[in-house]
């Protein structure tokens, strides 16, 4: 039975982590999987099977820590990456999964007669940004994809933004797309909780997003839609679901606007489909995104999806039940307007979801013999 080591930030809640709860545990049978993480505590720990073994850098979650550890923590991560890698990686395991981009990836780099392999969430170039710090960080990173046998990609978008940014030669002979796999089972079945119901108006009509309170995510240009659309007196709530460093600045412009009525911010909810299920429309309206999982899990619960232009658009094609809007204030606000006023209405039709090719594509990945030299 090959030993597969999955790194990972934190088991926190997450789409990434998310998605590694359940690969893992799908495939706890045929694989011995160690799960590798910098922080512990994380809430999707409670969710791994009994099989799979967790080794967590620090025993505390990164929310835990004050201000000063949460500067030097980071960094000793960075400097002394070698070091872990040896004290709990080296000589293991078969495989080595850097499930997340940033400090994982940094570590995971290292081993010999070990399959590499780096999974990317995200849309780097958007990711970085453009400053002395950013510019170090690529520079840093490239040399380090490098050094990964097997690179995955959750879209085609986030593929060709990687290639553009980092134009590594012959790379491409690397990488792969391999689309987020969630348990659909598992999120009918929690979406059947008696939760929500309490919670979810349903007088008046609903849109829910899940979303990491972060730039990204562009909470607080969702909430000044919200606040045009309140003005010219077309009820609605909008809900989302989720917690980050966002939080303090949204609270108060969510305050600021008089919409505490009408935006809740619900902060984390380990089991969010019960939500999701009783409202009426699904959102993810983000600057940028990797592929969307959460868009996965709506299209689950067959909601009606509303997305921005981003790589999440390869999550709702073939989709009926969905309206693409344009990745600007005003459009979101022209695209809300009309769906709340009824202007716009969603195919009915449900479509069965299924993602079990992706548990093969995964499978046949870890069943490529070809190893790296590494350092």
């Amino acid at each position: 039975m090959k030993k597969i080591v999955f790194g990972i930030t934190s088991l926190t809640l997450g789409g990434a982590e998310r998605v590694l709860v359940d690969i893992a545990n799908k495939l706890k049978d045929e694989y011995d999987i160690t799960i590798f993480t910098l922080y512990g505590k994380g809430v999707f720990q409670d969710e791994l099977d009994k099989k799979i073994k967790i080794i967590n850098l620090f025993d505390f979650s990164y929310n835990e820590m004050n201000s000063f550890k949460k500067k030097v923590i980071p960094i000793k991560v960075l400097t002394c990456g070698k070091s872990i890698y040896k004290k709990y990686i080296e000589g293991k395991f078969d495989i080595q999964v850097a499930f997340l981009e940033g400090p994982i990836t940094r570590i995971f780099k290292y081993g010999k007669n070990t399959k590499k392999i780096v999974w990317i969430h995200n849309d780097i170039s958007k990711v970085f940004g453009t400053n002395i710090k950013a510019k170090i960080k690529l520079s840093l990173d490239k040399s380090i994809y490098k050094k990964y046998d097997k690179l995955i990609f959750v879209s085609k978008d986030n593929k060709n933004e990687f290639n553009n940014l980092f134009k590594i030669p012959n790379i491409e002979e690397k990488e792969e797309v391999i689309y987020n796999y969630i348990d659909k089972e598992k999120i009918i079945e929690k979406s059947k909780k008696e939760v929500g119901q309490e919670y979810i108006d349903k007088k008046i009509p609903s849109i829910i997003t899940i979303a990491r309170l972060v730039p990204q995510k562009a909470i607080d240009r969702l909430i000044n839609v919200h606040k045009r659309l309140i003005d010219e007196k077309i009820n609605h709530n909008i809900y989302v679901i989720g917690d980050g460093p966002e939080r303090e600045k949204l609270t108060q412009k969510i305050k600021e606007l008089k919409v505490e009525d009408t935006f809740k911010l619900m902060g984390k909810r380990a089991n969010p489909y019960p939500y999701v299920k009783q409202a009426d429309y699904f959102a993810l309206l983000s600057e940028f995104e990797g592929y969307g999982m959460v868009i996965d899990e709506a299209k689950v619960l067959n909601k009606n999806i509303i997305i921005t232009k981003t790589a999440a658009i390869e999550a709702v094609k073939g989709y009926a039940r969905k309206l693409i809007l344009d990745n600007t204030e005003d459009a979101i606000y022209e695209g809300l307007k009309q769906v709340l006023q009824k202007n716009i209405v969603f195919d009915e039709s449900e479509t069965e979801f299924n993602n079990e090719d992706l548990i093969e594509k995964i499978k046949d990945l870890f069943g490529d013999g070809s190893f790296g030299d590494g350092e």
